[in-house]
């Protein structure tokens, strides 16, 4: 028989409200929400006076790097590192070794994490110039969506070919999510810094290399496609000011065609940041400046952007420690994104009710993900406790990533996770994993 728990005197966060209230979980589920609820025997109470009671986070871009590049991260340890950070379902990219571009490598994927995962899972299939085929047979039920790189990040997973994208994007009803930085800008740009710096250019160069240009070239070439073909399009991890003119906030969300996404790195830094952070903060697309950073809050408050998630991609630091050129991009940020977007709270940049439509309600909305991402009763009980009056310094020896280390290390931040919740399943506690269980598949409602 599952445990029944009962979180007393929470600040529920729902819909766009705050109260104060109670929650039952039964089993997987959430059983019952009301402003007083009178415990049984048989059931565990925690008492959340003060505490904010959240959706878990639905992180809809990491990079966990298993198969194939295990050294950096696995998906068990990188979704331990995301339940004590308040994510409680993820989806994972394709460009793992070997890449995720045929059902079966799909599947394999999948296999490993049932046995692995402590949160929630899916995964995206990876779009090449050679695997429509293939790609049509992508499960739209049990399988997030489809990857596209227009941009090299990722080697030979770069859509090049233009006869062959338009195929993609007039075939397939599923969410198409690309990552859009133009190729050839960015070769042309990093050869004339190679020629005065060989390969060791100064990184405060990165957003200039992989610059609002390259960006917006891409992006908007996106958008024309999927406005010709009535694709479903959702862009990834926008940088650039000059980018939010190309999506809208005069309809909802879920009437919406064409859906973008902002990633915590891109909140946070700016190009200011490199001098002290180096490669550290080094992701494509760049962080950029402070002009930037401030037109991504503008839509992301406005709902011009619809999602945030974190892009986690980690690397060790002995290959982040390279010249410029051989720097990989990404960094890791699961166990830390919901706990910063809590400090935006607290500096008033955004509400509480706003984090969690963009972290968890919009991301379930827009991926038609099955009874997940709400405070409801009949729900999976994916919930977080957050104590808003907690302070701590992120340092070496708390972070959880297989790589070991954080972008935020010798940040204070105010609010501290408590609980999580995985499936009625209390997964952390204050520090404590249960080990025992694991996450379970997304279905999705399509």
């Amino acid at each position: 028989m599952a445990a029944s728990y009962l979180i007393k005197n929470a600040k529920i966060v729902n819909e766009n409200t705050v109260f104060n209230g109670d929650v039952l979980i039964e089993g997987e589920i959430i059983a019952k929400i009301a402003t007083e609820i009178t415990p049984t025997n048989d059931v565990t109470v925690i008492d959340a006076e003060g505490k904010y009671l959240i959706p878990g986070m639905i992180d809809d871009q990491v990079h966990f790097r298993e198969p194939g590049l295990t050294h950096k991260a696995n998906i068990g340890t990188e979704s331990k590192a995301a339940i004590a950070g308040g994510i409680t379902s993820f989806i994972e990219m394709p460009n793992t070794v070997p890449q995720a571009t045929t059902q079966e490598l799909l599947e394999d994927k999948f296999e490993i994490a049932s046995k692995t995962s402590y949160a929630n899972y899916s995964f995206m299939f990876g779009g090449t110039n050679d695997n429509l085929e293939e790609l049509l047979k992508t499960n739209p039920k049990n399988v997030a969506g489809i990857k596209l790189f227009l941009g090299s990040s990722t080697g030979n997973m770069l859509v090049d070919n233009e006869e062959v994208l338009e195929k993609i994007f007039s075939s397939t009803d599923m969410i198409i999510s690309v990552h859009c930085e133009d190729e050839q800008t960015i070769r042309n740009n990093t050869a004339k810094f190679k020629a005065e710096y060989g390969d060791d250019i100064p990184v405060k160069y990165h957003p200039i290399i992989r610059s609002e240009e390259a960006c917006y070239l891409s992006s908007s070439k996106a958008i024309e496609l999927a406005k010709k073909t009535g694709a479903r399009l959702h862009v990834f991890h926008l940088s650039t000011a000059k980018e939010m003119e190309l999506f809208r906030n005069d309809i909802p969300l879920e009437e919406k065609k064409i859906t973008a996404e902002v990633c915590i790195h891109h909140l946070w830094f700016t190009d200011a940041d490199y001098d002290k952070k180096g490669t550290h903060i080094k992701w494509n697309p760049a962080v950029k400046t402070a002009n930037d950073r401030k037109a991504l809050w503008e839509a992301l408050l406005d709902d011009r952007i619809d999602v945030i998630a974190t892009d986690h991609a980690p690397h060790t630091l002995e290959e982040k420690a390279n010249v410029y050129t051989k720097a990989p991009s990404g960094g890791p940020l699961v166990q830390h994104a919901v706990i910063a977007l809590f400090e935006k709270v607290k500096e008033g940049v955004i509400s509480v009710e706003k984090v969690v439509e963009k972290m968890s309600h919009n991301p379930a909305k827009l991926f038609q993900v099955s009874k997940r991402g709400f405070i409801k009763e009949g729900y999976f009980a994916d919930i977080v406790l957050v104590d808003p009056s907690s302070s701590w310094e992120v340092a070496k020896d708390n972070v959880l990533y297989k790589c070991g280390w954080s972008p935020f290390e010798g940040e204070e931040f105010s609010s501290k996770i408590t609980h999580t919740f995985v499936n009625g399943v209390l997964m952390y506690d204050n520090g404590t994993f249960n080990e025992e269980v694991k996450g379970k598949r997304l279905l999705f409602d399509r």
